[in-house]
């Protein structure tokens, strides 16, 4: 299996927060830290047990780890074959979504892949920027050996606050247990679930390749959202993508340990925040990409806040309002959905009101620490 973050090497450069009582933005907080045992483990009130009760999530309070270290991060997608013969041989069925954000693909099993199939598969889900493989026994796996196969796309992310399945923190689960209608007092305030976001930005290193498989699902409803960052930056007058060049905005971890701290939540680490290109190049494909998001970025440095602002609204509402660059997953069965963070950005949907279980589990592994290339006109 590959090295966890706990395992990683000195050198780190992350601006740690000790203080982290401290609230510099919005988070929208909409996870749960509470498990009913009773109706996950045997199932009441005419809901069905947990299919994969190891996967229950638990908030082990013990679990303290130092602040991430830099690692050298391998991008495997630069080795692949394009025409994808390993991953993608005769007889599988392909169907893209949308012309740029989007693919289904049947007829092929992810844990067969070999070692040139795995590095075809980060540049197809980098190219693609998000990819539902349907059919696939992935869930079936080990949690350990579930976790070795996404070890060969980078270091293990352990997140500062999620649930986890008990002795497995590198695992982070999205869990609405059968019943739970916690979610009534967040619409109480609130008109809408969306909270666009790439995963924790705030990192030194933010995940790049990021696997996320369906174990309960609802009957209907629990879509997931994910937006073209690459294409948005494309769509950009060559003059605004000029001047976005060079800047840098911080991303932080803060709020997300204050929402955990606000309902009695764990916390696995100390906070960090760090600055990253507003405009990201990724390093298989060379695309650029708007690397900014509502739930995690704060300002631009060097800017005034009303002139940071201002923009980073504008890119906000345009990643959000770009319907005709975005692509919707529908979760069926057996599915294990793959992204690249470093080009995309998603939101889950809390859309289903009938009580039923929502149960997914995340591999997360971590790429390498964001850059840009110089604007060249064009690209």
């Amino acid at each position: 299996m590959a090295p966890s973050a706990v395992e990683n090497v000195p050198a780190a450069q992350e601006i740690v927060v000790p203080k982290y009582a401290v609230h510099k933005g919005v988070y929208k907080e909409l996870a749960t830290n509470k498990l009913d045992t009773e109706a996950e483990i045997s199932g009441k009130d005419g809901f069905e047990a947990a299919k994969y009760p190891h996967y229950l999530p638990t908030w082990n309070p013990e679990q303290k780890y130092p602040p991430l270290t830099a690692f050298e991060h391998v991008e495997h997608g630069k080795d692949a074959d394009p025409s994808f013969p390993n991953l993608l041989p005769s007889g599988t069925k392909v169907t893209n979504l949308t012309p740029t954000i989007g693919t289904e693909v049947s007829g092929i099993q992810l844990t067969s892949l070999t070692s040139a199939g795995k590095d075809e598969l980060a540049l197809f889900v980098a190219q693609r920027k998000v990819v539902a493989f349907r059919g696939q026994d992935f869930k079936d796996l080990s949690i350990a050996d579930a976790l070795d196969f996404g070890g060969y796309f980078g270091r293990h992310h352990i997140h500062p606050t999620s649930g986890s399945p008990e002795g497995y923190p590198e695992i982070h689960l999205v869990h609405r247990g059968a019943g739970d209608n916690s979610v009534d007092a967040f619409f109480a305030n609130r008109t809408s679930s969306v909270a666009w976001h790439s995963d924790v930005s705030y990192e030194q290193q933010p995940p790049g390749t990021t696997f996320l498989y369906i174990l309960d699902k609802p009957e209907t409803g629990g879509d997931t959202l994910f937006v073209d960052a690459a294409e948005a930056y494309q769509r950009l007058s060559p003059l605004f993508r000029e001047r976005l060049h060079g800047l840098k905005a911080t991303h932080s971890g803060i709020e997300q340990i204050n929402a955990s701290a606000a309902r009695g939540g764990i916390k696995r680490r100390e906070p960090v925040v760090n600055e990253h290109p507003i405009i990201r190049t990724h390093p298989a494909t060379g695309e650029k990409a708007i690397y900014v998001n509502p739930q995690f970025t704060r300002d631009i440095v060097g800017l005034k806040k009303e002139e940071s602002d201002a923009i980073l609204k504008f890119l906000y509402d345009h990643l959000a309002y770009g319907a005709d660059f975005q692509a919707r997953v529908k979760w069926e069965e057996g599915t294990v959905v793959l992204w690249d963070n470093r080009v995309t950005q998603h939101s889950a949907l809390i859309d289903w009101k009938n009580g039923q279980r929502r149960h997914l589990a995340r591999i997360t592994p971590q790429a390498e620490r964001p850059f840009e290339t110089p604007y060249d006109g064009s690209k």
